[in-house]
């Protein structure tokens, strides 16, 4: 039972994440740009009937031609909204407005959509589309955690942090910035109800999510009685129609505690 669940893990993780990241990055695509063609994309912690945005929902379109990346950001950071992309911390501004955004993206699992940040250099050029149209970043440098940062932004400047993890596969050892300025004119600060003291921990960089404990323990749950199902089958009926019967099973219940698994991870890798 360990085995397959740590296996399961991993091929969620690394193998069926990337699949449904890449599914789920199509539909937000979609929306998003209806959205854009529609007028409606959010300028704010609300959208244009002013109620507030949901974790998941689509805020922006980053796009980063260094690191091949072009991903629809959504709003919110805890480890199960970035299972779907990059997510924007709901206690600051949006991309393109004054003031300092902050993006968080993982590292490698689930599409790893800020795995190459490493690669980027001062100067470097990318692009994030909102409700207030396309804004052009120019990447200011690299810190990582304990490292000095950057001077406050001067009245009126559009800042930009991109955050992930740093340190080895699926074992992370600190954070990681990059730090870009807005080339251009700063758009006005949209509404925000969220501030740094209300942001939920499980939005915090590398923080798990302990909400949905609940459903790790009922999945956990059928994986035994699974695990105990097979060996009764194993034993009156052999192993041939055992197989059949319960490897299907098996691999649900594998797949469904490996998922919930996954939430309680850090949030960046």
């Amino acid at each position: 039972m360990v085995a397959s669940l740590i296996a399961m893990l991993l091929l969620s993780l690394l193998v069926i994440g990337n699949l449904t990241y890449h599914a789920r990055q199509q539909q937000l695509d979609d929306r998003f740009r209806a959205e854009l063609a529609a007028g409606t994309a959010p300028v704010s912690e609300g959208d244009f009937e002013d109620v507030l945005l949901a974790d998941g929902d689509p805020v922006a379109l980053i796009e980063i031609p260094e690191i091949g990346l072009r991903d629809v950001v959504v709003e919110g950071t805890s480890g199960s909204v970035l299972m779907d992309g990059p997510g924007h911390r709901r206690d600051t501004v949006l991309p393109g407005q004054v003031g300092v955004s902050v993006l968080m993206g993982r590292a490698l699992a689930y599409g790893g959509p800020f795995g190459g940040l490493s690669q980027l250099t001062p100067g470097d050029r990318f692009s994030v589309t909102t409700g207030q149209g396309e804004h052009v970043y120019e990447v200011m440098g690299t810190r990582y955690a304990g490292d000095p940062a950057p001077a406050n932004p001067r009245s009126g400047e559009s800042r930009l942090i991109l955050t992930t993890a740093r340190g080895g596969p699926l074992a992370p050892v600190g954070v990681q910035y990059v730090d870009a300025t807005l080339v251009g004119d700063a758009q006005p600060r949209g509404a925000r109800q969220t501030t740094f003291v209300t942001l939920p921990p499980q939005d915090t960089p590398l923080a798990t999510d302990t909400r949905t404990v609940w459903a790790l323990i009922f999945a956990l749950q059928f994986l035994v009685v699974a695990e105990i199902g097979a060996i009764w089958a194993l034993r009156r009926f052999g192993w041939r129609k055992t197989w059949i019967a319960f490897i299907p099973v098996l691999l649900l219940a594998s797949l469904l505690t490996a998922t919930q698994v996954a939430v309680l991870l850090p949030n960046l890798i």
